[in-house]
């Protein structure tokens, strides 16, 4: 309360000395300063501030207004304001009241000659930020009636609850044939009660309405300041989905990054040669993605699939992780595609490409975090994204393997359509729940669907949607829609299916009014705030393995100065072991990890012949050092090889043609020296008149014209490999201690170095004759029959 005082002119109190007048103005302020006798100053700033009404948690509605009368009148209503009047209000000492007596105060009337001043008492300023002077947001300002100072103290543990197990068979094309109900285009959502209680849905669509004119700034501030959660954000990586993905991928075991069979056994280790792939859709700019190859490194590859423009892939922001290995593929017309993934061709294409790059066998996971602005419509939020829903949905059982997983984001699920899309999931995975991560905000409508392990025989339910979203294209602009996908009475034939979703959604609706009823008395009190946020975070980041680390952009080595830190994407250098310090930037067109090291040669492929030959420059891999980061040098051969075929997978963009390919050598054990001869050829190479050049075809149907064999040796001094007459095995023998041992001695393990520099070329010259066309053999040289003669005789 602020009050103002007013001479009268003609008062005879106003010839008083001005000290003294002073002083009385001085004791009112002082007596008038505190609005309550026993509320702490209000410049205490905590989110559990006291209020003294129970309406909607708003503190700024009652802070500071515990006495706000009306009018100044109604501050003193008593007969007369001299000492010893009896009044309700006299609170208020007697100094003050003689003060605003001889001033010529009266009850119901204003100061001034003609009782021309103002009645009422001077309220304290209601500003709000930079809204106009003396706005009034009608309806914002009303009270919620929400109490949200109940709210479960702020933790990093979470639980997750799961539907029950499906104990129905998947349904097939026949049961399905009649399910798909077309109706009138529906555009309320007041009335979808059947899985939620009325009076929780009516409250939610109610608190959002709120909020509808609400400065957007100011709502964003106020969030901030009220989530206990909202400092995690993103961390050092592309945005704050990227924490969602750590969230989720922590809370659910790492069955994403570290996906386990039945028994718990890892389905893929870095040690061995399968990649660990994954699908991102509907997903840009790609936080996700770039958590996902942050955790595993060059371990893993993704395809991603977004609708282009603004909200694209943006792989040249992703700091902390290689984007060289994630293609994106944008449906039909491949890197030129639109994305839009409602178009059913572009999901056919997805599907074709993701499965001819996995052996057919589709990925270990897939991720989808679709959504669009519904500025203005928010409440019919779920009713606008159903489309969107199921075409990711879609996506999941066209591209993840058998035993795959899948997370896809989904707002409200009230409508019978949205829950006939998860009972659909319900059918289809071994296990399904419903999950809102503490890194997603506590006020938006936001969850996750969660799906562990694909079953067997989905294809009937596959292209049952997929003729679902053909039908929902058809109907765009119609006024009419696809209101069911299950029937109500199949699902709620699921008891149980039935009652878990109705629990689900009556607890997130509960949250959510909490959360916005929480925002709305953060944005009426400024002073309020969550003084727990860093804290919070710490124990986030620590749970979840997340280092606490600034976003940083990486900076471009010099090839010079550090000999293998080679830098990233297109920036390639070569060098060729003649000039000791002096590397040359490569000039073909592909794209490497950082941090990666490798010997290989460049080889000129041909396909075809004659005229309609084509030539393209490829880079083969004899053997690596450095991976992404990752020193392999130490580790034997076989193994290095191995990695190398893992790493060229994760690295290759087959989706572009304009790219120079990245292939590893052809490796053969000695004694199968005879198939390499067998893939001998002469053709006739452009360029060549006409003459047949001895050619070599690898397992891509390209071949090159071969100048030689590597010998590796990969036993390290003093071991030797030898083969075993009696059982016809090879084992390892010592020449110094004169030990042998069918198993790997770890001290025989040849490194990069013995393999690299005790090697040896066979070079086919002129005078080497290794295929029967061509001339014979110099007697001098060595020839494939003394080479072959000699294995043979060893391997005995």
């Amino acid at each position: 309360m602020v009050a103002v005082t007013m001479k009268r002119r003609n008062d005879p109190e106003c010839t008083a000395p001005i000290k003294k007048q002073k002083k009385r103005v001085a004791e009112l302020a002082l007596n008038l300063s505190s609005t309550s006798d026993d509320e702490p100053p209000s410049s205490v700033n905590h989110a559990a501030k006291v209020s003294t009404t129970s309406l909607s948690g708003s503190d700024s509605d009652t802070e500071g207004k515990q006495h706000s009368s009306d009018s100044f009148n109604d501050a003193f209503k008593a007969d007369s304001l001299v000492e010893g009047t009896s009044s309700r209000y006299s609170m208020y000492n007697s100094v003050s009241r003689k003060l605003m007596a001889k001033m010529g105060f009266k009850e119901g009337e204003g100061l001034g000659k003609h009782n021309q001043g103002r009645k009422d008492i001077v309220e304290a300023s209601n500003q709000k930020g930079r809204r106009g002077l003396g706005l009034t947001l009608q309806g914002f300002d009303q009270e919620l009636n929400v109490d949200w100072r109940d709210e479960p103290e702020p933790s990093a543990c979470e639980q997750v609850s799961w539907f029950p197990e499906c104990t129905t068979e998947i349904p097939d094309t026949q049961e399905m044939s009649d399910w798909m109900v077309v109706g009138k285009q529906k555009m309320i959502i007041e009335d979808e009660t059947e899985f939620c209680g009325e009076d929780l849905l009516h409250s939610v669509l109610q608190c959002k309405s709120v909020f509808d004119v609400l400065d957007g700034e100011e709502m964003r501030r106020a969030r901030t300041r009220a989530n206990p959660y909202e400092m995690i954000r993103g961390v050092f990586f592309l945005n704050r989905a990227a924490m969602k993905m750590a969230n989720m991928d922590f809370v659910f075991d790492r069955i994403f990054t570290n996906p386990r069979d039945s028994y718990g056994k890892p389905l893929v280790k870095d040690r061995e040669a399968e990649l660990l792939y994954f699908a991102d859709v509907c997903a840009g700019p790609g936080g996700f993605s770039e958590y996902v190859l942050w955790r595993k490194k060059w371990h893993a590859k993704g395809f991603g699939m977004t609708l282009k423009g603004p909200n694209d892939f943006k792989l040249e922001d992703f700091y902390s992780a290689s984007s060289e290995l994630f293609e994106p593929y944008y449906g039909e017309g491949g890197v030129d595609g639109d994305g839009d993934i409602t178009r059913p061709e572009n999901i056919t294409a997805f599907r074709n490409f993701v499965l001819d790059n996995t052996d057919r066998k589709g990925v270990h996971f897939l991720m989808a975090d679709g959504g669009f602005s519904v500025e203005g419509q928010e409440n019919l939020q779920e009713i606008l994204s159903k489309q969107l829903l199921l075409c990711q949905f879609l996506m999941a059982l066209s591209v993840v393997r058998t035993g795959g997983h899948f997370i896809c984001k989904t707002f409200d699920l009230f409508t019978p359509f949205s829950v006939g899309l998860i009972y659909l999931l319900y059918c289809c995975f071994e296990r399904v729940c419903l999950f809102k991560p503490i890194t997603s905000r506590p006020a938006n409508s936001e969850r996750y669907v969660v799906c562990k392990g694909l079953k067997v025989g989905i294809d009937d339910v596959r292209e049952y949607l997929f003729s679902v979203n053909i039908k929902l294209n058809q109907l765009r602009n119609t006024g009419s829609d696809v209101n069911l996908v299950v029937p109500l009475e199949v699902i709620k034939g699921d008891h149980e299916f039935t009652d878990y979703m109705i629990r689900s959604n009556e607890r997130h609706c509960s949250l959510q009014i909490k959360a916005l009823a929480k925002i709305h008395a953060f944005v009426q009190d400024t002073t309020l705030s969550e003084p727990r946020q860093a804290e919070i975070r710490k124990q986030c980041l620590r749970l979840w393995e997340i280092p606490d680390q600034a976003r940083v952009a990486p900076s471009s080595s010099d090839p010079k100065s550090k000999f293998f830190e080679l830098i990233q994407k297109s920036q390639i250098y070569t060098w060729d072991g003649r000039q000791s310090d002096r590397w040359v930037k490569l000039d073909l067109k592909t794209e490497l990890p950082r941090d990666t090291l490798l010997s290989v040669e460049i080889v000129h492929e041909l396909k075809g012949e004659g005229k309609a030959q084509r030539k393209i420059s490829a880079i083969h891999i004899l053997d690596v050092l450095v991976l992404n980061g990752s020193d392999v040098r130490e580790q034997h051969f076989n193994q290095r090889i191995q990695l190398a075929e893992k790493f060229v997978k994760a690295v290759s963009k087959p989706s572009r043609p304009d790219m120079n390919p990245i292939r590893v050598k052809e490796v053969y054990r000695l004694e199968e020296m005879e198939k390499i001869f067998v893939r001998l050829e002469m053709k006739i190479i452009k360029g060549s008149s006409g003459t047949p050049k001895l050619s070599y075809t690898g397992r891509d149907d390209r071949h090159f014209v071969p100048t030689g064999l590597y010998i590796v040796r990969t036993v390290n001094e003093p071991w030797t490999m030898r083969i075993s007459k009696s059982f016809k095995r090879k084992f390892f023998y010592n020449k110094k201690t004169g030990t042998s041992t069918y198993e790997l001695p770890p001290d025989s393990i040849a490194p990069f170095h013995i393999c690299y520099y005790g090697r040896l070329f066979w070079e086919w010259g002129d005078g080497i004759r290794v295929h029967d066309s061509q001339k014979p053999q110099d007697p001098d040289k060595l020839s494939k029959e003394d080479v072959l003669s000699f294995i043979q005789m060893h391997s005995a």
